[in-house]
């Protein structure tokens, strides 16, 4: 061969080379995959609670290591209202909830043909925290939070001497979960009668790191938040008793699973689509999570539920039966294994 010819050659398939490179980076930065070609990750998308997020991010973590790389699972913190407003449109596979499912989110369901399986995962405790300096409280009564959260107590309900006259007429200063948590409307519902019923003079976040760092930095600081949040902060916060009517009564995982802890103990979840649970990755991924939350459950510090429980709820998966069975209604104190019993009768 003309040694020329042979250089004019090289050059030429030099060049394709270069071309077909390029190519396959514009492809990789317009999609952000950079995972190789012929071996594309399977994906899933959850979204929702940061109470049920410890949780699922620690399945997910497992999940992942299980199926070495092959599954990647996204975990999102929208609150609870923000992942069922994308759950409703058919944007994520799967939405954690600290509370069940309401009416006008199962309606939209139904407006946009999403079918969803209503899934129980864990038990958690509504803790009400406030400063270590706090020396004048221990335990609240319930109509004395409700005088503190009611919408009328905006700019009225400002000093801890409104709340009580033998309490010090220092600032009060109200940390709690935005109007997109789940533990929002669990809370208003049990403490003021009425699910999103609340003052709107304080400082709202879905991160409840930022509360804990409110409430620990401000002496006259009150917060709600999941209790799993208090657990990791013990020295930063002061965790005060609930008194229903029969005296003070502290959350543990004790009070939360038999239900002394009242009104502020109640099951959460995750809600698949029906159909992503079609797809392999999907059901897999929900019968590891079934199969180890006790385990993981107890690892990130929250409250397993009965191993009867877990039972039952992979039976409703295996069964795809569909729907909520809280009828989009909240339930206050009831425990979650008598529900699904209920379910199974029907």
């Amino acid at each position: 061969m003309n040694l020329d010819k042979f250089f004019v050659k090289i050059k030429r398939l030099t060049k394709l080379l270069t071309i077909s490179l390029f190519m396959v980076s514009v492809v990789l930065i317009i999609t952000g995959d950079f995972s190789p070609l012929w071996s594309q990750q399977k994906l899933i998308k959850i979204d929702g609670s940061s109470t049920v997020y410890p949780i699922t991010e620690a399945v997910a973590e497992e999940f992942q290591k299980f199926k070495k790389g092959a599954v990647k699972v996204t975990v999102g913190i929208s609150g609870t209202g923000g992942g069922f407003k994308k759950f409703t449109r058919g944007e994520i596979d799967i939405s954690n909830a600290s509370r069940p499912i309401v009416k006008k989110e199962i309606d939209t369901c139904i407006e946009n043909g999403i079918e969803f399986i209503e899934l129980p995962i864990a038990y958690d405790g509504i803790a009400v925290m406030v400063n270590p300096k706090n020396d004048w409280v221990t335990y609240f009564k319930v109509e004395e939070l409700k005088k503190i959260w009611e919408p009328q107590a905006e700019r009225k309900i400002i000093s801890w001497k409104n709340v009580n006259p033998a309490w010090p007429d220092l600032p009060l200063k109200l940390y709690g979960p935005g109007v997109d948590s789940g533990t929002f409307d669990y809370f208003t519902e049990a403490i003021v009668g009425k699910s999103r019923a609340s003052r709107g003079d304080y400082t709202a976040s879905e991160d409840d790191n930022i509360l804990v760092q409110g409430i620990s930095s401000d002496k006259g600081g009150l917060g709600f938040f999941g209790y799993t949040y208090y657990a990791e902060n013990p020295k930063k916060l002061k965790l005060v008793g609930i008194d229903a009517g029969k005296g003070p009564v502290f959350p543990s995982e004790k009070t939360v699973m038999d239900g002394t802890y009242t009104p502020l103990s109640r099951p959460i979840f995750i809600y698949v689509n029906k159909k992503s649970a079609e797809s392999q990755e999907v059901r897999e991924f929900v019968g590891f999570y079934l199969k180890n939350a006790s385990k993981l459950v107890k690892q990130v510090k929250y409250i397993p539920l009965p191993e009867k429980a877990y039972k039952l709820a992979e039976e409703r998966f295996s069964k795809r039966i569909t729907g909520s069975v809280f009828g989009g209604e909240a339930k206050i104190g009831i425990k979650i294994e008598d529900l699904l019993k209920l379910e199974e009768k029907k």
